[in-house]
């Protein structure tokens, strides 16, 4: 039988710690799992405890302070331990902060041995209530605010925070916000998410028996964003803005270099894929929140179409000139009827980011 696992993630330790608190009282047959990682000792701290108490406190080195390492050598082993135990009904695991559960989600659906003793039900977002849209749309890196994971952690807040809401399955967020904040959050979770107002509000016995659909997240969370975006609910429109920019046309490399801070430098969060015709057959992803931009290749497009879609979300009135710049930025309807062969480069500028060419058509 497998055992039921929740999974807590966000940027902010108080509100993780409030809502795997909540999440112990209300489920007294589960053990709780909080790791911890120190970016400057790269130490790991596991913390296990149950109704009964502490059951264990463990420190281990890492080979590097990052998440990969982390699931690795003792988040994963440790999760399977548990479930393999047999003592607890569920498991509710605290991820280091400022990680998201991606990761760990994909452990469980590709190996078949952690699947045969966990079932990931519901992966939580846990959000403070002090300055959220900051946190969500500002341009803070992690390491300014001392919750990186390591060294090399260059990640703004906003991005890993966004990343964590529209993952999850549901969202706590702990304390009183305003509307236009809380309007901001219910616009970046997937439409079938839940958001909830306090740690003490969440049902925990209600999360073991959700079922989550691997497929249905994957389509909200993946850079292709194959899935239909809905407008915004009566409680968000007016508050809080989508944009949907969607077109067959690839970028153009040039423009996309001198005009990129015209789509990703700002208060909202933008994320989707793109492609460029000097790179036709790789799925190129964008991310990024509050003035920070993350490029980078995720894969090939296959036999799938090509298409440049971000969806960019912010607060108040969507500022007008975004629709106009991604316009700007694409590939003209006359340059996209240029002979292909034209586009076939050495380097298009952007090897820094997207590495070298090596496959042009």
């Amino acid at each position: 039988m497998r055992t039921p696992l929740l999974v807590v993630t966000g940027v902010d330790p108080v509100a993780m710690d409030a809502t795997l608190m909540s999440l112990s009282w209300d489920l007294p047959d589960a053990v709780v799992v909080r790791h911890r990682i120190d970016p400057h000792s790269q130490v790991l701290t596991r913390t296990v405890s149950d109704a009964s108490g502490v059951l264990e406190q463990e420190h281990v080195q890492l080979e590097h302070a990052c998440v990969g390492c982390a699931l690795r050598e003792d988040i994963l082993p440790t999760l399977e331990r548990l479930g393999r135990d047999g003592r607890w009904r569920t498991i509710v695991s605290g991820l280091p902060t400022s990680t998201e559960a991606g990761q760990l989600a994909h452990s469980l659906e590709s190996d078949t041995r952690l699947a045969r003793h966990l079932k990931l039900t519901t992966v939580v977002a846990a959000l403070g209530s002090t300055d959220l849209s900051r946190v969500l749309l500002g341009d803070d890196l992690l390491r300014e605010r001392d919750l990186h994971t390591g060294p090399d952690d260059d990640r703004g807040v906003g991005e890993v925070a966004c990343a964590q809401l529209e993952l999850a399955d549901v969202v706590v967020v702990d304390g009183e916000v305003p509307d236009e904040e809380l309007a901001l959050v219910r616009a970046l979770v997937r439409p079938d998410a839940d958001v909830v107002c306090a740690a003490t509000e969440v049902d925990g016995p209600s999360l073991t028996t959700r079922r989550r659909s691997p497929s249905v997240v994957r389509a909200w969370v993946f850079p292709e964003l194959d899935t239909r975006i809905p407008a915004l609910d009566e409680r968000t429109a007016g508050l809080a803005w989508r944009l949907d920019l969607c077109s067959p046309r690839p970028f153009h490399p040039e423009r996309l270099l001198d005009q990129v801070e015209r789509l990703g430098s700002g208060p909202f969060r933008s994320r989707g894929s793109f492609w460029l015709p000097t790179r036709p057959d790789s799925l190129l992803e964008w991310s990024g929140a509050g003035g920070q931009l993350s490029i980078g290749g995720f894969g090939s497009w296959g036999r799938r179409t090509p298409v440049t879609r971000l969806v960019v979300t912010g607060l108040g009135s969507a500022p007008t000139e975004l629709t106009a710049a991604f316009e700007d930025i694409l590939l003209t309807p006359t340059e996209a009827l240029l002979d292909q062969r034209s586009w076939r480069v050495l380097e298009d500028g952007l090897e820094p980011w997207l590495g070298d060419i090596r496959d042009v058509a």
